[in-house]
């Protein structure tokens, strides 16, 4: 989120300017850190449809993150000082928009600034779950293990993201040459030798006639049809961007048959993973929650993971509440959080969680993969023997009458 901000320096002198940030409170925080007297601080106006396509361009993807976070890692545990490291960095980074990132932090950082409070104030970069260990890390004094923990986690998070997307390109491919041939089969062959049938007054089947009469639509109304589908899918996605939609979309991912069950998996792995390490660095386990919350990529997580926070500080164990979401978390997962309360190895229990989650998303992804393909095929085969079927009874038909 961007904040338009009036402040003050120590010297009294006025500042106007934009700092971008996860929530106000976390912009509160960037701006005193920088020794600042906040006179105002408000959301910044939203976007327009120009800023919104630019910014698709204009980011910072997961693996130029990925990369960053490794080479940050390995000069670090080199023993680098931080700020040789930030400038060794700039130089070695090639996305443009986060080597300008990183030149910020580093003047940040050399004029006296912590690493954490640096990185927050490039929040859309950076998440909470991010800039958070950096501050435990800073307290504890394991910046270099947490740097290597980063590195590997977002590197495990690109690789799902890269596997789900490859199992997705060859159904894609599959099923776009099959609505191209369908459509030209519809709309240029199927008019061409619906006259024949007429004249021979051959009775078409019921198939034939939808087939014949969808190509008649497409044809004389295709400028329409595009133009209604281009609309359809601006506001479906501009809905799903939108506060209500996320949620929605969110509820419904989670239901679906398979892919439901795969997300849930992933939200679980990463949940269990995240809260272990914030254990580890000394952070509170109710602020760990709350960290979580906003770091695991759901909404419908994130809203569980908030109640649950605030029933923990009133007291509550964090088992027998998570117990109560059966429909999120496993009964297995409640289980095992209950022994690491009752032997006081919550962190360990956890990591144990992580990974054994991770090691069914694996699995779940890699049958997903072998799974997917064969079953496309038989369901693009049942259409395109129809689509045949709709050109060749009829000329069977023909061929009888004669």
């Amino acid at each position: 989120m961007k904040f338009k901000y009036n402040a003050r320096t120590q010297e009294g002198e006025l500042q106007i300017g934009f700092v971008e940030s996860v929530n106000r409170e976390a912009a509160v925080n960037v701006l005193t850190g920088h020794n600042l007297f906040i006179l105002s601080l408000s959301e910044a106006e939203k976007a327009g449809w120009g800023d919104k396509i630019f910014s698709l361009f204009n980011k910072v993807k997961m693996v130029d993150l990925m990369i960053f976070t490794r080479q940050f890692a390995t000069l670090l545990e080199s023993k680098v000082p931080l700020g040789d490291c930030l400038r060794a960095l700039r130089k070695q980074t090639r996305n443009p928009i986060l080597k300008e990132i990183v030149f910020e932090i580093s003047n940040d950082v050399d004029a006296g600034l912590s690493l954490s409070q640096a990185l927050e104030r490039h929040g859309n970069v950076f998440s909470e779950f991010y800039i958070n260990l950096i501050r435990s890390s800073e307290i504890t004094g394991r910046l270099e293990e947490v740097m290597v923990f980063l590195a590997d986690y977002i590197d495990k998070e690109l690789m799902w993201r890269t596997r789900i997307r490859n199992a997705m390109i060859y159904p894609s491919i599959l099923i776009g040459l099959f609505v191209i041939v369908a459509g030209l089969m519809i709309v240029i062959v199927f008019p061409q030798i619906a006259p024949i049938f007429k004249e021979a007054r051959v009775e078409l089947p019921l198939i034939t006639r939808i087939l014949l009469a969808g190509g008649e639509f497409v044809g004389r109304w295709w400028w329409a049809i595009i133009t209604v589908i281009f609309l359809f899918i601006v506001l479906l996605v501009d809905y799903f961007r939108s506060k209500e939609g996320k949620i929605v979309f969110d509820e419904i991912s989670i239901k679906l048959p398979i892919l439901g069950n795969l997300f849930k998996k992933v939200y679980i792995a990463r949940f269990a993973e995240s809260i272990s390490v914030l254990i580890k660095g000394g952070i509170p386990i109710t602020q760990s929650i709350e960290i979580t919350a906003h770091s695991v990529g759901s909404i419908v997580y994130r809203d569980v993971l908030h109640d649950c926070a605030e029933r923990v500080k009133a007291g509550e164990t964090f088992s027998s509440i998570i117990e109560k979401e059966e429909g999120l978390f496993p009964p297995l997962v409640s289980q095992m959080i209950a022994i690491g309360e009752g032997t006081g190895r919550l962190d360990e229990i956890l990591s144990r969680i992580s990974i054994l989650y991770t090691r069914e998303v694996n699995d779940l992804l890699a049958n997903l993969t072998e799974l997917i393909q064969p079953l496309l095929i038989a369901l693009i085969g049942v259409f395109v023997g129809l689509l045949f079927a709709s050109i060749l009874i009829p000329i069977y038909n023909l061929v009888q009458a004669f």
